[in-house]
């Protein structure tokens, strides 16, 4: 029952979306229609500048984190990483802004953070040093979510219990960018047809 009770509040907190409440608040489009449409950190720089996304950021990683400390001291450790699943699971279909939310990376961080700090900061550093390179926050993102699911596994003994939640919750996230996975993809054939197109249209020497 207490596990129960555990997944529904985390489910539940997950559903309030900072980056939806704090745009509507300064008088901003919903995340949801502008740029990516994702309701997260990122369409909240993009739309407010630097200072609304560190507080986005901050209220989400936050509430996590405290979600994460509650579990640690009232579950089982084994049981731990599937409020985490609840908690990004309401971040991606949150129950109170129609089912449409963000994709819980940061939730994930936040969560991971009481588990396993170290592999927590490893983790941000790895979405740095990816996005430089790449310049793809999804990427970026893949990364740093990897190495949070590591951690929290190695965290729980690599048992199947806790190994079974990390593994959905890293699953979810992934499936939640399908869209910038299938743009990654569908940019080289694009580029191909641009190819072929100006060499169709091109002068004939």
């Amino acid at each position: 029952m207490r596990l129960a009770a555990f997944i529904a509040a985390a489910y539940l907190a997950g559903s309030v979306n900072f980056a939806i409440i704090v745009l509507a608040l300064l008088g901003k489009e919903d995340p949801r229609t502008r740029f990516s449409g994702n309701a997260g950190t990122t369409n909240v720089y993009r739309q407010a500048g630097k200072g609304w996304a560190v507080l986005v950021l901050l209220l989400d990683v936050g509430r996590a984190a405290a979600l994460a400390v509650l579990a640690l001291a009232l579950l089982p450790a084994a049981f731990v990483p599937w409020v985490g699943l609840a908690l990004v699971a309401g971040n991606r279909f949150p129950c109170f802004h129609g089912f449409r939310g963000g994709k819980g990376v940061a939730s994930f961080l936040g969560f991971t953070c009481p588990i396993a700090p170290w592999i927590a900061a490893a983790a941000c550093l790895a979405w740095v040093a990816v996005h430089r390179v790449v310049r793809l926050p999804f990427i970026a993102s893949f990364c740093m979510v990897l190495i949070l699911g590591g951690g929290i596994a190695a965290a729980g003994g690599w048992e199947p219990l806790p190994v079974g939640g990390t593994a959905a919750t890293v699953a979810l996230i992934v499936f939640s960018h399908r869209r910038n996975i299938a743009a990654l993809l569908a940019a080289p054939r694009r580029r191909g047809d641009d190819d072929r197109e100006r060499g169709d249209n091109g002068p004939s020497l």
